[in-house]
């Protein structure tokens, strides 16, 4: 397949269309034109004829040579007639040569009508005749046969398709002009548009694009302004997980560092070398922890364009497991669980992840309640994790679900953002709302994820 850029296939279409213009016209146009100037043609010979019939003009009373027949041939609009009487051969005018003659007589004493139109192929030409039905001076009666060459209609076929040959190539000619134009006008945005992308290619995105025009290239620019502000973000997002990474793992890791040395070299910060062991591997388990949320969060982002493997499960079981796995960290919590009847469809595992990360969540803030709950709310099927802690204050939107967020007790991580990205996959929105006495947290799916138990 042929390449072509931009230029080429504009010249290319313009081309193809001039062509495409120019073949129609040659097909039709002579076909057309050549039928309206044959009917040009038996219009002369018919007001001719009349002149003849009722013009007060004498019919012809003598016949002519046949010489004269062939020379009307050359005469573009010359038009002869000659009278065929009852007494066939008794001839009047201008008489053609013989097999010519037995045609139109052939046909005159078969016409039925008082008038009517012929046309016959006579030496490489067509010669066009009508035939009138007419009486003489003596009341006889007879047959007035005019006729005139094709002469006239080819001449005019000829110069009309002359003309609109000139006429094309001027056009085909001038045409270049705008062709050029355009050619320019077209290519002008897209470069501009290609600098862009190499400067983004650059990772060079900090300056904005707006094209103001036509309706299209406004909508092109604006796609691309769009592309660059989520590059934009996704670049600072990436800037400052890495950030915010490097901070979390930095401080374990120099806890674990400080505290091998201080073993090696035989300083003793604890009582004992098993109190310096448990720090170390406390560190380890809080670093182990955060590496384990990151690799997820990284891998639910890339879970965005594959297909969420799906089934059917209880919400009440996936909560009462979840209740047992955290209900001994804090012994004066007390769970609840309501709901438990829904089914859920959806990845359980994805699913186990999010109310724990929610659970633990509630553990930091909770006084003496957390309620997992499952309901129908107008057109949403709701999953809700409350706890009767303090109240949000100077949260707005989303701000709670970003990444590496500082809460209100100084607590860093990516657990709320596991839960937003989570209920993303599933069509859901993750919301905090404050209600009486406390915080929940609600994941609102379409009614099409959840079923009551049968």
């Amino acid at each position: 397949m042929i390449r072509l850029n931009l230029t080429q296939r504009i010249w290319l279409s313009f081309v193809l269309l001039l062509f495409t213009i120019g073949v129609t016209t040659a097909i039709i146009y002579p076909l057309s034109i050549k039928d309206t100037l044959t009917e040009e043609t038996y219009r002369i010979i018919e007001n001719e004829q009349e002149k003849i019939i009722f013009d007060e003009r004498e019919i012809p009373k003598k016949k002519e040579s046949p010489s004269e027949f062939i020379a009307r041939r050359n005469a573009a609009r010359s038009v002869g007639h000659f009278l065929i009487s009852n007494q066939y051969p008794d001839l009047r005018g201008a008489v053609p040569e013989d097999n010519v003659l037995d045609e139109m007589a052939e046909n005159a004493f078969k016409q039925k009508k008082v008038q009517a139109r012929y046309e016959l192929s006579y030496e490489d030409a067509t010669l066009f005749y009508e035939i009138s039905k007419v009486k003489d001076e003596q009341g006889r009666g007879g047959f007035l046969i005019s006729y005139m060459w094709d002469t006239y209609r080819d001449q005019m076929v000829n110069r009309l398709w002359i003309r609109l040959v000139i006429i094309l190539i001027i056009t085909g000619i001038f045409s270049i002009i705008p062709a050029i134009w355009l050619a320019r006008y077209l290519r002008s945005p897209l470069a501009i548009l290609g600098k862009r992308f190499e400067q983004i290619a650059k990772r060079n995105w900090q300056e904005p694009f707006y094209w103001n025009g036509d309706d299209e290239f406004f909508v092109l620019s604006k796609q691309f302004e769009d592309m660059r502000q989520n590059l934009l973000r996704h670049d600072y997002a990436q800037k400052t997980f890495i950030q915010h990474a490097s901070h979390e793992l930095k401080t374990p890791i120099m806890t674990i560092k400080s505290y091998a040395q201080s073993v090696k070299d035989g300083i003793m910060p604890k009582e004992t070398t098993e109190d310096m062991m448990d720090v170390i591997l406390n560190e380890t388990r809080r670093m182990e922890k955060r590496v384990q949320n990151m690799l997820y969060y990284t891998k639910l982002d890339a879970m965005k364009l594959d297909i969420v493997t799906k089934e059917d499960f209880r919400f009440g079981d996936l909560a009462e497991e979840n209740v047992e796995r955290f209900m001994y960290q804090r012994e004066d919590i007390h769970f609840e669980v309501t709901g438990g009847h829904y089914m859920i469809h959806g990845d359980e595992e994805q699913w186990s992840i999010l109310l724990d990360n929610l659970v633990q969540n509630a553990l930091r803030y909770a006084q003496k309640t957390i309620r997992l709950s499952a309901y129908h709310k107008g057109n949403s099927f709701i999953i809700e994790v409350f706890n009767d802690g303090e109240q949000l204050t100077e949260v707005k939107g989303d701000e709670i679900f970003q990444p590496f967020r500082k809460g209100n007790k100084g607590q860093f991580g990516l657990g709320l953002a596991i839960v937003k990205r989570i209920a993303e996959l599933h069509e859901g929105k993750v919301t905090a709302v404050n209600i009486n006495n406390g915080v929940a947290f609600q994941i609102k799916l379409p009614l099409k994820n959840s079923q009551t138990e049968d």
